[in-house]
């Protein structure tokens, strides 16, 4: 009986091996190639401003960086060269160092040093005013991120329930509900969703990453100018 059993089992496999050797066509799946562009144009009217939002965003991204990287740079050796010069009474020397960086550090202890003689409190007020200064230079265009990680979403969603609408909208006038139909046209509106919701997170990542990076070299700056006011207030 287990023997009869094995062969009855045996027979359906071996029929279905059978016909797909008899007709290779069966193994053969058909993918349709579509682009990663004409993928992305399914989301409908609302991925232009998207796309375009992502092109203005890693320009801004880019350009911020390249801006802020260079305004932070620090020469390890210049604050202590600069107080080096400073207790020696060599103000000029100072001053050429800090000029030579051309760095938002060095533009601030510059500041300072360019009017030692007066009092304590308005060297302090000077270096916080050109700190804030430098630090609101680094924070220009920064705004652009914060309003675009806010806009590309809201954008896609707008693209999917606009779709959605139209979907339903011709499903009410020509009276046919095909699962298709709505399972197609609901995976192409909600690329748009899923776009702006990556351009959402790229600049709200950016805005962020670029928000800690100014605020390192504020507490940096914060330091030297004590240090610097230190020195100044020496005998």
């Amino acid at each position: 009986m287990f023997l009869n059993f094995l062969l009855q089992a045996s027979n359906p496999i071996a029929d279905t091996l059978a016909n797909a050797a008899a007709n290779p066509e069966m193994n053969v799946s058909v993918t349709e190639s579509v682009s990663y562009l004409d993928f992305l144009l399914k989301g409908g009217i609302m991925i232009i401003p998207i796309i375009l939002l992502l092109f203005f965003c890693i320009y801004v991204i880019i350009e911020r960086y390249l801006s802020i990287k260079k305004a932070t740079k620090q020469d390890a050796n210049l604050i202590s060269d600069v107080k080096m010069q400073l207790q020696s009474g060599k103000l000029d020397n100072a001053i050429m160092m800090c000029s030579r960086e051309n760095t938002a550090s060095g533009n601030i202890m510059k500041s300072g040093i360019s009017i030692i003689g007066r009092p304590i409190s308005e060297i302090e007020s000077v270096m916080e005013r050109t700190a804030n200064v430098e630090i609101a230079e680094m924070e220009k265009g920064l705004g652009h991120l914060g309003l675009i990680s806010g806009i590309a979403p809201i954008l896609g969603f707008i693209g999917t329930i606009s779709g959605v609408i139209k979907i339903f909208h011709t499903i009410s006038n020509t009276g046919n509900l095909n699962i298709q139909t709505i399972s197609g046209g609901l995976y192409e509106k909600m690329i748009s969703s899923g776009a702006g919701l990556v351009v959402g997170v790229v600049a709200y990542s950016a805005y962020h990453l670029f928000n800690m990076m100014i605020d390192s070299f504020s507490l940096k700056v914060q330091k030297q100018t004590l240090e610097i006011i230190n020195v100044i207030q020496q005998p």
